[in-house]
């Protein structure tokens, strides 16, 4: 742990961790706050409810690189007040949306989501050095299972004690909160020898948007493809043995092992190649679907969860190595908008195995998507070129020698 306590250490990384998991456990729940105020609140289907968190999802996935270029461009300070006023605009005006008026709000808001999650990346990676980098993203994959896991129950535990609406009302107050504690902190994202990145300019997308990170961004949509696809096995699995209450056990067994693979991860020296880890993530997704009795479904899952949080830390420390400085943030909007459309694609995927199959073709499913971007990466990383040096006076710390290769 003497490796955590380096990187906590490090000036403003515990305040900005602690602001961002705010916004972060907020904005996991935001699908499910809004599920909720469509069914309960306007008194309409999950059909509905889909609609509005398609439409939402997205928002995400077309606005996480473009409020990365904007960062990268304008600056932090500029970009996050602007995506905060949205938030609280969208949430206050909840309650007067028709349907088809929420539709487009929830794309809108989307869109201008507060991007706490890659900024919190780009943070990382211009505070820390290489060696301290692999830990500081294994702890920022730990916290988002960690706000996976609070987010989403806590806005069920809430609706059932307050109104839909109050509960969405929470729900943005915290996404502003949030995005203005981070915009409070504005912590650097450039390093000090990366500071002439931005007088330097902007490099073209084809001197990085290559062959190394389209590998990176396959497997970073493999990889939640996968982990949405996973819960929902897990429920078909368990209702079919009339077990379903047992899912939340099942679902916290998967988040607690999940997050001691993270923490295992970060402690090792160094880590397993990116598409390995997703390989083997693949291959134990596919086991898990022997198991049909909720103890040992227990038992099966934690292979799964304890390759998750590694295999999404190994992700994010990829695109840092990838990404020159002065596109860092359009490059981790990228990754963000890879994972966000794994999420949205991955539940109806595995839905449509599971109904066509068996419960545990859910499991199969979600295991050879996996595996599927796990060659996939593999193949693309062999055609990489071999690292060059970098240029002191161009676009990539001259500590990061290692740049062009996807490990």
């Amino acid at each position: 742990m003497t490796g955590y306590r380096q990187i906590l250490a490090v000036p403003g990384m515990a305040s900005l961790l602690g602001v961002s998991f705010l916004a972060r456990t907020a904005i996991t729940a935001v699908v499910m706050a809004l599920t909720m105020y469509v069914v309960l609140g306007l008194d309409m289907s999950y059909a509905a409810a889909g609609g509005v968190a398609a439409a939402l999802t997205a928002g995400l996935a077309l606005g996480g690189p473009l409020l990365g270029r904007m960062i990268d461009r304008r600056g932090l300070r500029t970009v996050l007040p602007v995506t905060v006023v949205v938030q609280v605009v969208f949430w206050s005006s909840l309650p007067s949306l028709r349907y088809g008026a929420l539709l487009g709000a929830a794309f809108a808001a989307g869109l201008l989501m507060v991007p706490a999650q890659p900024v919190t990346r780009q943070a990382i990676a211009a505070m820390t050095t290489a060696e301290q980098r692999r830990a500081a993203f294994a702890l920022e994959s730990v916290q988002g299972e960690l706000s996976y896991m609070v987010g989403p129950a806590a806005v069920i535990l809430c609706a059932a004690k307050t109104s839909p609406a109050v509960v969405a009302w929470a729900v943005g107050a915290a996404i502003a909160a949030g995005g203005t504690g981070i915009a409070l902190l504005n912590p650097p994202l450039r390093s000090a020898d990366e500071a002439d990145a931005g007088a330097a300019g902007q490099p073209p997308r084809r001197e990085w948007l290559g062959v190394g990170m389209i590998a990176v961004l396959t497997m970073a949509f493999g990889t939640t493809t996968l982990l949405s696809g996973v819960d929902l096995a897990i429920v078909a699995t368990l209702e079919e043995s009339a077990q379903v209450s047992r899912a939340a056990v099942v679902v916290a067994v998967l988040g607690v092992t999940s997050v001691a693979g993270g923490l295992v991860h970060g402690a090792l020296p160094r880590s397993l190649p990116t598409w390995l880890l997703l390989g083997l993530l693949g291959l134990m997704t596919i086991l898990a679907g022997l198991a049909h009795d909720w103890p040992w479904l227990c038992v099966a899952v934690v292979g799964t969860g304890f390759l998750a949080a590694p295999t999404l830390s190994a992700v994010a420390d990829a695109v840092s190595r990838l990404a020159p400085a002065g596109v860092r943030g359009e490059a981790t909007g990228l990754q963000y908008a890879a994972q966000s459309a794994g999420f949205a694609l991955g539940s109806p995927m595995i839905g449509v195995a599971i109904d066509v199959s068996v419960p545990a073709g859910g499991f199969a499913a979600a295991g050879l998507a996996g595996l599927a971007a796990a060659l996939t990466g593999c193949l693309l990383s062999r055609r990489c070129p071999s690292p060059r040096p970098p240029n002191p006076a161009g676009h990539e710390s001259g500590r990061r020698t290692d740049a062009t290769r996807v490990r």
